[in-house]
């Protein structure tokens, strides 16, 4: 039995549900297009052409995409070889540690074990100071007491008062070489980081200069000049300080007694429990400088 559909009137549809009817039908409807890739319709009143600027606008965001991703990249780049450069001059300078003998390495850490002890009585020295500054009635002579002290250390420094201690005599004897002033001047700057409080170079004559922080070195004829005084070879450098941590600074490997000996020079460092620099730098006159109290 045939189904009837309703058709809205009350009467069948004709021909419907008739097997010709349903056949005409299949043939008759048109076949759905696929739509394949990211294809959208063309909406009412446009065309094909209107789509054209859309279309363009997205390899220019490809584009800008790209960019900014190389531009991300070049940075990486740049960071990987400025760390691959700072890990090569790192084992470059630590090589010298490297190579060193394990005699070296112990100076060296006894050097550093010197320093910090002297850098931890200094602190305790000025917290007791700061300590007795304030301490009420007794700060008024605890300051005179230290302006005191610190008028003699300065004058110490200065150059402008004699100085006495525990040190070492340093003599440079040269070789077949002339010795350079920028020799000497290296073993000046050692034992200043080692902890040198006062020094003073003699030349074959016994005359004596006081090295303050403004005394310079220069080459000369037949010698070197120091703070314009001609000295001749061989060179006697006298200090006061750690005997120990100072011969230490001067022994260390690539230091200045290995260089003076690859100058087919000598350098024979003695301690002293006591050592007398005498030699005295004339005070500056100052010129426009007043003590304010």
């Amino acid at each position: 039995m045939t189904e009837h559909k309703p058709s809205g009137t009350g009467w069948p549809e004709p021909g419907a549900g008739t097997p010709d009817a349903e056949a005409a039908q299949t043939r008759t409807e048109p076949e759905p297009e696929s739509v394949t890739g990211d294809a959208s319709p063309v909406p009412d009143g446009g065309s094909s052409e209107d789509l054209a600027p859309a279309e363009d606008e997205r390899p220019a965001a490809a584009k800008r995409r790209l960019t900014s991703a190389g531009v991300v990249i070049a940075v990486l780049l740049a960071l990987l070889g400025f760390t691959l450069v700072v890990q090569v001059k790192s084992n470059s300078t630590d090589s010298g540690l490297a190579s060193a003998r394990q005699e070296d390495l112990v100076r060296i850490l006894s050097d550093l074990e010197a320093r910090e002890e002297r850098l931890r009585d200094e602190i305790a020295d000025l917290e007791e100071s700061q300590r007795q500054l304030t301490s009420g009635a007794e700060g008024r002579q605890a300051a005179l007491d230290e302006a005191t002290r610190r008028a003699d250390e300065l004058g110490v420094l200065a150059g402008t008062l004699p100085a006495r201690g525990p040190g070492l005599t340093v003599l440079f004897q040269e070789g077949s070489e002339r010795l350079a002033a920028s020799a000497v001047l290296d073993a000046v700057q050692e034992l200043r980081g080692a902890g040198a409080e006062a020094m003073q170079i003699a030349g074959s004559d016994g005359t004596a200069v006081r090295i303050v922080a403004s005394t310079w070195f220069l080459d000369a004829d037949g010698g070197i000049a120091v703070d314009g005084r001609r000295l001749s070879a061989p060179y006697t450098v006298t200090v006061i300080g750690e005997p120990r941590t100072m011969e230490t600074a001067l022994k260390i490997p690539g230091g200045v007694v290995e260089s003076v000996e690859n100058d087919n020079g000598t350098v024979i460092v003695q301690e002293h429990e006591v050592v007398d620099v005498s030699a005295l730098r004339a005070p500056t006159s100052l010129q426009h400088a007043r003590p304010t109290s």
